[in-house]
């Protein structure tokens, strides 16, 4: 199989980076960071050294407590984003078959294509609530099908897929002797907290960390949960990228997971106050169209009339708001929304979107 890697990259990941900033943001989709000022660790309990080759335990023992799996099938990575790519290069080879859900997320179809699948799609339809078809994924499996692709809660809409439909799908996949790779960053965000779909049997490989939920970004503590076969793969395919990750966030992820209860409280205060401002926006909007979740940090409503890429032009230049385009999740007629930020900022920012869209539909 020939396989171009002239123009290979991550579209949505340059736009975060380097055009997704304004002072009223409602691009971000995780939340508002901790200062360190904040996080009650000193950096005198911290050292520049340790750990061991393949895993630092005490590292691997709490995220085996946080996530209530056995600690061998723990393998810490650098973020979500470096944990979904080493879990997929564990998972399938160049040529094999990968259904991935659609809407997705950006960085989930470069990443496949890099690492040289044939990538196969299967519906979640915003008109039914972005729900799996079961029987259309059933449709899409073949022989040479590895691995099946989703994220749940669903981003950009944090739609929640439920437990039952998870087991059909771990079915279905053990039927084709490929594995389900589910994303859970998001439901970290949930409270309570819902268990991993790891425990629904070992087809199943999770991706994880504390960026999304806990405002602990800068830590880069990510995970992949996996059967310990595939986790000792997964070490060894790391190899390729690093020797080790870096001791100090190691050790500020132990020190956030033993306090794990405080961020997670944190977080929640602040979608507990942006949730209703969103609410209250998106039913009062008759030029949008969404089911609002009840759950997550980011939604996902269409424009019902006009350009998206104009009016996110319109909002960030004038009214100095961001909102991250749905060209890249698949949905050009939809915009992303978070509630993540300081409550102060997210209720101006949803005022200044609900003026731009004012002055958007009168021009």
């Amino acid at each position: 199989m020939s396989h171009s890697r002239t123009n290979l990259c991550s579209p949505y990941m340059e736009y975060a980076k380097l055009s997704s900033s304004a002072k009223y943001n409602l691009a971000t989709s995780g939340i508002q960071p901790v200062p360190f000022s904040e996080f009650g660790a000193g950096l005198e309990n911290v050292e520049l050294t340790g750990g061991e080759a393949y895993g630092t335990p005490a590292l691997q023992q709490r995220l085996a407590k946080h996530c209530g799996v056995p600690a061998e099938c723990i393998v810490p990575a650098m973020g979500t984003s470096m944990a979904n790519h080493l879990a997929m290069a564990a998972c399938f080879e160049a040529g094999d078959d990968v259904l991935i859900e659609e809407p997705t997320y950006e960085p989930m179809m470069s990443t496949t294509r890099f690492l040289g699948a044939n990538i196969i799609r299967f519906r979640r339809d915003p008109y039914d609530g972005f729900r799996v078809d079961v029987d259309d994924l059933r449709r899409k499996l073949t022989p040479r099908t590895r691995l099946i692709l989703l994220c749940n809660l669903h981003n950009p809409s944090s739609a929640f897929l439920d437990e039952a439909t998870l087991a059909k799908i771990g079915e279905l996949a053990s039927e084709a002797k490929a594995r389900v790779l589910v994303d859970e960053v998001y439901l970290e965000a949930v409270d309570p907290r819902p268990r991993t779909a790891f425990h629904l049997g070992n087809r199943f490989v999770i991706t994880n960390s504390l960026t999304k939920g806990y405002g602990l970004s800068g830590l880069r503590c990510g995970w992949i949960i996996a059967e310990p076969e595939l986790a000792r793969r997964i070490w060894r395919i790391n190899d390729l990228f690093a020797s080790k990750n870096p001791y100090p966030a190691e050790t500020l992820s132990m020190f956030a997971l033993d306090q794990i209860e405080r961020f997670r409280a944190r977080a929640q205060r602040i979608l507990a106050v942006n949730r209703p401002v969103m609410d209250t926006f998106l039913r009062e909007r008759c030029d949008l169209e969404c089911d609002i979740p009840e759950v997550g940090t980011t939604t996902a409503p269409r424009l019902k009339k006009g350009n998206v890429e104009e009016f996110c032009e319109l909002l960030q230049k004038k009214y100095e708001t961001s909102v991250v385009p749905g060209r890249f999740f698949e949905m050009p007629d939809h915009f992303r929304i978070g509630i993540c930020g300081d409550p102060d900022m997210t209720r101006e920012a949803f005022r200044r979107l609900a003026a731009a869209l004012d002055e958007y539909h009168r021009a």
